[in-house]
């Protein structure tokens, strides 16, 4: 019984600390793409370094994508050959599709700053304070899970 207690306890707070930690991921899931739609590396011929950062635009040609769809068009065009086939017809189209990804990352022997991730935090809404409470502990996190993956990341933009 002892045990069972434990475990919901356990339950009880992972869920509660799971609310707000998952409420900043959808913030900064929506904030990435909007931050890197914003970068424009035109006037650098779409590859920028800087002191501390590099960025770059790569643009990929994914051709002959085919498109899918559900099993209902198939029993669609079962019960209406005439339009079934039309639509039959669509779905294995190939479609012509470009994808671009801006790669980002931190330039060798250079670091971000406390005071940068400090902003992030406060843009979240965490107090000042609060986020230099934080912040020792989520960069102990982020270092750990950074060993773990390459270094330069890409969102895509296009």
């Amino acid at each position: 019984m002892k045990n069972l207690e434990i475990q919901i306890i356990g339950l009880i707070a992972t869920d509660r600390i799971h609310i707000p930690i998952s409420s900043m991921e959808g913030k900064l899931k929506r904030q990435k793409p909007k931050l890197a739609k914003a970068i424009d590396l035109s006037e650098y011929k779409n590859k920028f370094v800087g002191e501390r950062v590099y960025a770059r635009i790569k643009t990929d040609d994914i051709t002959q994508k085919a498109r899918t769809m559900s099993e209902a068009v198939d029993e669609f065009a079962e019960k209406y050959s005439r339009h079934g086939k039309i639509l039959k017809g669509m779905t294995e189209e190939k479609r012509q599709a470009k994808e671009s990804n801006l790669y980002f990352g931190i330039n060798s022997g250079c670091r971000l700053t406390a005071d940068d991730y400090l902003g992030v935090m406060e843009n979240l809404g965490f107090s000042g304070q609060y986020a230099e409470d934080l912040y020792q502990d989520l960069m102990k996190v982020s270092r750990s899970l950074s060993k773990k993956r390459e270094e330069e990341r890409s969102i895509l933009v296009g």
